[in-house]
């Protein structure tokens, strides 16, 4: 019996293969701040650059993709779910008014397969381009005994820049500002829990295909997750637009209501009008499936508004039209109230994630 780590089921080789597979599409993420390439124990990126910030704040975040690498696994289809993971984490910096400078990722997997890993990582490094951040890292483990081969799971940690003065949050937020919805892609990384269960009770599989869905169900399901930073971060360094964005919202863990009221004052409400966009047939069908209506997934899934922007009135519909410019569907769905809320309006959120926030409640009824 041999006692060697391959004998244990660790290819250390085929780990060695996968970083060569994987080399290019990480070194067309570097610039000329990123030194040593890939390969060493840490990834070195030079902060000449803040000493052009009057204060600058570093904003970080870190986060997975979630069950949704379970539909990846089912279809053997990988391409997708790094960018699904950069949405997740890059997407997050943001929000501060923050540009991403570099991200690292984990994978980790019960057998080495180079090609898949490979792949997997060329997602988050076409996406990692597409929004401006420097794949400067990784590492991927090899847990066999502990998960089975063709089992994984991805994470990733960013880390972005933001001058203290143009840092965005409630601070900003005044009474009538406009709330702009950002559309979504699709479910992106957030509900799948609830999707799996509800296509396990209809025994749906999928690799099913579906007139409903439009095709084939898991690839529907694996629409990757839309990218918001580079338009936001153009948007948010355009002159004209100075000042204009007072807060952003990512529509992730938790729903609608509740990842808005996170970025609003405290005492501050908004009521947001459904009537102002019609979610898309994935929500739908989903919605049919389980036999619940589209309000009862509020809380889970975005259903169509991937970002919110809280933004000045007198300058709404340009930053909306900014933002349309950039291929993002824009639209207003509320106003900021700081006036005492009318006796008898109830169904409202408040706050989130431990934020003591604004108020928020949907109202009305979806566009159909």
């Amino acid at each position: 019996m041999s006692n060697s780590y391959a004998a244990a089921g660790v290819d250390t080789e085929a780990g060695d293969r996968a970083v060569e597979l994987m080399k290019a599409a990480v070194q067309r993420t570097h610039g000329p701040e990123v030194l040593g390439g890939v390969g060493g124990f840490a990834g070195l990126f030079d902060a000449a650059a803040l000493k052009g910030y009057a204060h600058p704040l570093l904003a970080t975040s870190t986060d997975g993709v979630g069950t949704k690498i379970a539909i990846a696994q089912a279809l053997d289809k990988h391409d997708t779910i790094g960018q699904d993971l950069v949405g997740m984490v890059v997407d997050d910096i943001v929000v501060v008014g923050a540009r991403p400078l570099f991200m690292t990722d984990y994978i980790a997997c019960g057998k080495v397969v180079p090609e898949r890993i490979a792949t997997i990582v060329a997602g988050i490094a076409n996406a990692c381009a597409e929004t401006g951040t420097a794949l400067v890292g990784g590492e991927t483990a090899e847990h066999p005994g502990l998960m089975g081969e063709d089992d994984y799971d991805v994470a990733g940690a960013a880390v972005g820049v933001v001058e203290a003065d143009a840092l965005l949050g409630a601070d900003r937020v005044v009474d009538g500002d406009v709330v702009l919805a950002l559309e979504s892609s699709g479910l992106h990384s957030n509900g799948f829990s609830l999707v799996r269960h509800i296509l396990a009770g209809a025994s749906l599989g999928y690799g099913d295909t579906s007139a409903d869905f439009g095709g084939v169900v898991g690839e529907v399901l694996l629409e990757p997750t839309r990218l918001y930073t580079g338009p936001l971060v153009r948007v948010l360094g355009d002159p004209v637009l100075a000042g204009a964005v007072h807060a952003l919202s990512h529509v992730t863990g938790g729903g609608i209501a509740a990842n808005l009221a996170r970025v609003l004052p405290q005492g501050s409400w908004v009521e947001v009008d459904r009537s102002s966009w019609s979610p898309a047939p994935v929500f739908r069908v989903l919605s049919s499936l389980a036999g619940s209506s589209l309000e009862s997934s509020e809380g889970t899934w975005n259903l169509g508004v991937g970002f919110f922007a809280v933004v000045s009135a007198r300058t709404a519909s340009a930053v909306a039209a900014a933002i349309e410019a950039e291929g993002i569907r824009t639209w207003p769905v509320g106003t900021v109230s700081t006036a005492p809320r009318p006796d008898g309006l109830a169904g409202f959120e408040q706050g989130a994630k431990g934020v003591d926030g604004g108020a928020v409640r949907l109202v009305g009824s979806y566009a159909p």
